[in-house]
């Protein structure tokens, strides 16, 4: 599939009736597995490629160059599989969110979210804190004028429920609604009340990054207009756990357990694909 038909297939997800839980990919083989699986979506996020590119905890630290590099590295490997980019504040002004916007359409991404956090976090701020509606939504502007793939997606994202409570949070829910965004992307909603107040406010497609139990029935966050829900980055978690183990066990002389087989292995890695180029191309 094309870039362009990929953003479509993300276009008709925004547009359906029922809500997807992406697969966190942080590199090219895990999206590859994820394609294998069967996911619909893939989520290359923030936090995941801080932990990928420096091995470092979520705080704004790469730069939009090492984001865009791995998000193309992500995108190449792929075939079908949608993927979504957690852009953050778009690394800086509106300027800065064109120029960002430019470098992850051109790495193949499907569609990426602008957040209205303060990002990289200002001196003296000993909590999150945000940037006012009419700079947010300058930003989500210049990111949708920006596209040069018009099935391109972009989502407005706010963390304001958790940050400044309720009341702005719809007030930015209703300013984003006429944006230009292809959808709105809400953290820190935890309850149904919280859901519904915001649903009932969206005249977009909605997007979640946080999921409590309270509100993680899919039927239920399908029918507030919820249509993509992340479920959190266990897979990069995990992978670190299982490198952590299979090095731990090497340096005290035991074998590794619980390895792919061969077959697994081939199959993540499409050595069937190169294997017949090899013998096409090579001889």
């Amino acid at each position: 599939m094309t870039f362009t038909q990929r953003r479509e297939a993300l276009r008709s997800v925004l547009e359906g009736g029922a809500c997807l839980h992406p697969a966190s990919t942080h590199d090219p083989l895990s999206a590859r597995i994820a394609e294998g699986i069967g996911y619909e979506l893939g989520m290359f996020a923030g936090s995941t490629a801080s932990l990928a590119i420096l091995g470092a905890p979520d705080h704004i630290l790469i730069t939009l160059t090492e984001f865009a590099e791995q998000a193309r590295r992500i995108c190449r490997a792929a075939t079908t599989l949608p993927i979504l980019a957690d852009a953050d504040h778009g690394y800086g002004n509106a300027l800065n969110v064109r120029r960002t916007a430019q470098e992850v359409e051109a790495a193949g991404i499907a569609g990426f979210s602008i957040e209205d956090t303060d990002l990289p976090r200002p001196f003296g701020a000993p909590q999150p804190r945000l940037v006012s509606v009419e700079e947010g939504l300058g930003k989500v502007r210049a990111a949708c004028e920006a596209r040069m793939d018009r099935a391109t997606c972009v989502f407005a994202r706010t963390g304001a429920m958790s940050v400044t409570g309720l009341a702005d949070c719809v007030a930015r829910i209703r300013a984003y609604n006429a944006s230009g965004a292809d959808a709105i992307f809400l953290t820190g909603v935890t309850t149904r009340a919280e859901l519904d107040a915001a649903a009932e406010e969206a005249r977009l497609p909605l997007i979640l990054g946080t999921l409590s139990a309270e509100i993680r029935d899919t039927d239920y966050l399908a029918s507030r207009g919820v249509r993509v829900a992340l479920i959190g980055h266990a897979p990069s978690q995990a992978a670190a756990q299982a490198v952590h183990a299979a090095l731990l066990a090497l340096r005290q002389g035991h074998p590794v357990p619980g390895l792919p087989d061969k077959a697994d292995w081939a199959r993540w890695t499409r050595e069937a694909e190169y294997a017949e180029e090899m013998a096409r191309y090579l001889g």
